[in-house]
């Protein structure tokens, strides 16, 4: 039996996790759970689970869930909130795996807590890899961290890597679907609004996440999270289009044999492997019927039509915490978007401009990581001042 610790349980990936919890009981134990503004979800999910101990997003929320537990007489479960308690969820002590499932930067010190405790980490938060992915490392290597990504691509380049030897690495392959505007060029995008860019072809996800599919930055955080996760150089990692996304990242090694990892896009795949590394567990998830695809295809990026991506290998190449800058301006961006105040091409043009004024750290801690993402914050916020909301 493993314990397992969720953070952003309310989330598309936290309710898939819960999802795989369901089906292994005898296999896995949910002992914590932490979200941010769900209040009545997150009470029907103790009410299920029955963890240890929640966190949500601030005291008065956490008073709101706490009067609902105890109308629903549920006993032995402690409401904490706020950062203190998503620290909290990260570092129980009756954990041996933890999720990280928030979105964005937010995730950052929750999974450094729970490194410090030497759990496993189920990594679903790239935006700690993106940011600080020298840091976390170190950090992981010192403590005896094991770190599973959950992402699919990462995962399928994980478990093509599995028995392998690094050092016989020729390149990564990186799969992208293309999102909701593949084929498309910029005069049609121009005035594109969020419920277009919400709408993915393949895989369900938050909209901060489907946004980034769109303009493609997903794809470009993905690729320098694997530059940290498997130790390679960005030279080494190609992105191709692959509409259907049934193959979902390829290993390509010394003597030119590729390696895939296929399914349905599934993501309670990637995440009930990261739950049960290095063991495979029996699941009830569709398997693949290669007498229904008609085709695999792949197309090179369209990198014109979508600079996010090349703005992410920029951010490799400048290095030191302009990854940070990169993260922090898109997820400024992404929400203002989401809010109808600025254009979709918006995003990459002010990405641009934050990382062209940012003065960089080369070889930065935890604390230059966040300041350089309090002052990308600052910086985009006061581009926007005069922009009407």
């Amino acid at each position: 039996m493993k314990n397992i610790s969720i953070l952003g349980s309310t989330g598309s990936i936290g309710k898939q996790a819960l999802d795989v919890v369901r089906y292994n009981r005898e296999k896995f134990k949910v002992v914590a759970l932490s979200a941010n503004k769900s209040i009545d979800m997150l009470a029907d999910q103790i009410e299920e689970f029955r963890p240890e101990l929640v966190s949500i997003g601030d005291e008065k929320s956490a008073s709101q869930l706490q009067k609902i537990v105890n109308q629903r007489g549920i006993k032995g479960v402690d409401i904490a909130s706020g950062q203190k308690g998503l620290n909290a969820v990260a570092a129980i002590e009756s954990a041996q795996v933890v999720l990280t499932a928030v979105v964005g930067i937010a995730g950052l010190i929750p999974t450094i807590e729970a490194i410090n405790k030497g759990k496993d980490i189920a990594l679903s938060n790239k935006e700690t890899m993106v940011t600080a992915g020298n840091v976390i490392n170190k950090l992981a290597k010192e403590k005896g961290s094991s770190i599973i990504p959950v992402d699919s691509e990462h995962s399928a380049i994980f478990q093509c890597l599995n028995g392998e030897d690094m050092k016989s690495i020729k390149r990564l392959i990186l799969t992208a679907s293309g999102g909701p505007f593949r084929g498309r060029n910029r005069e049609d995008l121009v005035h594109v609004k969020k419920e277009a860019a919400l709408k993915h072809p393949n895989w369900s996800m938050g909209q901060k996440i489907s946004i980034d599919s769109a303009t493609l930055m997903n794809k470009g955080l993905e690729v320098i999270e694997a530059k940290w996760l498997f130790d390679v150089d960005m030279e080494k990692i190609d992105v191709v289009v692959h509409p259907q996304s049934i193959i979902h990242s390829m290993v390509e090694f010394e003597d030119s044999s590729i390696i895939a990892q296929m399914g349905n896009p599934d993501m309670r795949i990637p995440i009930q492997y990261a739950f049960s590394y290095p063991q495979r567990l029996k699941s009830n998830f569709e398997s693949l019927d290669f007498t229904k695809i008609s085709s695999l295809t792949f197309e090179k990026p369209d990198k014109d039509t979508f600079p996010c991506l090349e703005l992410a290998y920029d951010s490799l190449r400048s290095g030191g915490t302009h990854p940070a800058v990169l993260n922090g301006a898109n997820e400024v961006l992404v929400e203002e978007y989401l809010n109808g105040r600025i254009g979709f091409y918006d995003i990459p043009k002010y990405v641009q401009m934050a990382m062209d004024c940012h003065n960089p750290v080369s070889n930065p801690g935890v604390e230059d990581i966040l300041e350089a993402d309090r002052w990308v914050r600052d910086y985009i916020h006061n581009e926007l001042a005069g922009i009407p909301l």
